[in-house]
């Protein structure tokens, strides 16, 4: 049975590909280590269109992941949107995210949410290892997955203020219910977010009006979960967004938006054996790196990866820039960067969308800046679909008067 846990766990890891370390210690190829790491992935065609940016820039049916605080800006009265993303699309064909995600506008200054979040990691076949004629046993088929069910609350607190907390349930089920001679549980856990999210115009020449946002959103706070019935406990990817934007008219019809996002995963630097001089230091400190709780790893993380520029490195950036025409037409673009040994995931992005009364459509095409560069999403193509409560309410009404 070793042999099916190490395929399931090594396909876990293709959401993080592996390359070589350099020669310095502190050029050694450590990415930060989180149990479902699908939770990360941007599910929208819209922010991924723009480099992954997300937390500050206009409302939309897919703040749910980016900062649910957004929702209390919504002028519609509620929204649904679905989303389709491949992943390693060049390597296989059944690993894949869909996400749906919806709000409903209570009134002028709240609103509730919701997104539901599925990640397949297509089928794996398992096997054993060799017996002594060197025959391969099977042990049949596994459907691994990871799913994440979740509800926001979002407030306007003042004019320019906005705040939300989400609370989320997670279900990662590797083994997808294959049992041997050692068990391998499901994981669980029971996560929250809480964010921020600023926006305030500004009256400029020619009675056009622009708008600063500031957006904040730290996700999936919550508890360790474990595959092995408590044996060893793995990190959420707790993450922590911060995000600028600033829209502002070119004239009655077009209009031009500019965003900036930091992350930061928000979890301890996973020791690596050549930072110590002997097997025992290495062993103790992974022992504390372990028995750091989810809270305490969230503190911790700030600062022990050896230094400030260290800790820089941890910090993930993307710049993205969007263009409407009358709010019906936009055309976007952005860059994403990680460090070069935290991850290596590089890449330009480039997307489309379209708004009608009743529904809007956004299509997104990730490039990798070179071919050294980890880009799971690399030549990828993905779409959005969103649909409008109060553009189908006109519909069904304006439906219904012709009828009669």
């Amino acid at each position: 049975m070793k042999r099916i846990k190490a395929s399931l766990v090594g396909t876990a890891m293709m959401l993080s590909v592996l390359s070589v370390s350099a020669e310095k210690k502190s050029d050694y190829f450590n990415p930060l280590q989180t149990a479902i790491p699908s939770l990360s992935i941007a599910p929208d065609a819209r922010g991924g269109g723009m480099g992954d940016v997300g937390a500050a820039t206009s409302a939309d049916m897919y703040s749910q992941y980016w900062n649910p605080s957004k929702y209390a800006t919504m002028e519609g009265k509620g929204g649904i949107a679905i989303s389709y993303t491949p992943w390693l699309r060049e390597i296989v064909n059944d690993i894949n995210l869909a996400y749906l995600a919806g709000y409903y506008k209570l009134d002028d200054k709240q609103a509730l949410s919701a997104s539901l979040r599925y990640f397949s990691y297509g089928e794996i076949n398992l096997t054993d290892m060799p017996g002594p004629s060197g025959e391969v046993i099977s042990q049949g088929t596994a459907k691994p997955y990871e799913l994440a069910i979740d509800v926001a609350y979002a407030r306007a607190l003042s004019q320019y203020w906005n705040a939300s907390v989400a609370l989320r349930f997670i279900l990662s089920d590797l083994m997808n219910g294959v049992v041997d001679e050692e068990t391998y549980s499901a994981a669980k856990s029971v996560a929250a977010d809480v964010s921020a999210f600023y926006s305030r115009p500004f009256d400029l020449s020619d009675k056009r009006v622009a708008k600063l946002n500031f957006g904040t959103n730290i996700s999936n706070i919550g508890a360790k979960p474990t595959y092995d019935d408590g044996a060893t406990y793995q990190y959420l990817p707790t993450n922590w967004r911060l995000g600028v934007n600033y829209e502002f008219p070119v004239d009655a019809y077009n209009k031009f938006a500019v965003s900036f996002d930091l992350n930061k995963l928000l979890v301890p630097t996973t020791p690596i054996e050549e930072d110590y001089e002997t097997r025992e230091e290495y062993e103790n400190a992974l022992a504390e790196y372990r028995d750091h709780g989810a809270i305490s790893g969230i503190f911790k993380s700030f600062g022990d990866s050896g230094g400030f520029g260290e800790e820089m490195k941890e910090v993930n950036w993307s710049l993205g820039g969007e263009y409407s025409y009358r709010d019906m037409f936009m055309a976007r673009f952005g860059y994403f960067h990680e460090n070069e040994t935290k991850g290596n995931r590089k890449y330009f992005a480039a997307g489309i969308g379209f708004k009608m009364r009743v529904f809007e459509i956004n299509a997104a095409y990730l490039i990798a800046s070179r071919s050294s560069h980890n880009c799971p999403l690399d030549g990828t193509l993905r779409f959005s679909l969103g649909f409008n409560f109060d553009g189908m309410k006109k519909l069904a009404d304006n439906s219904s008067s012709s009828a009669e």
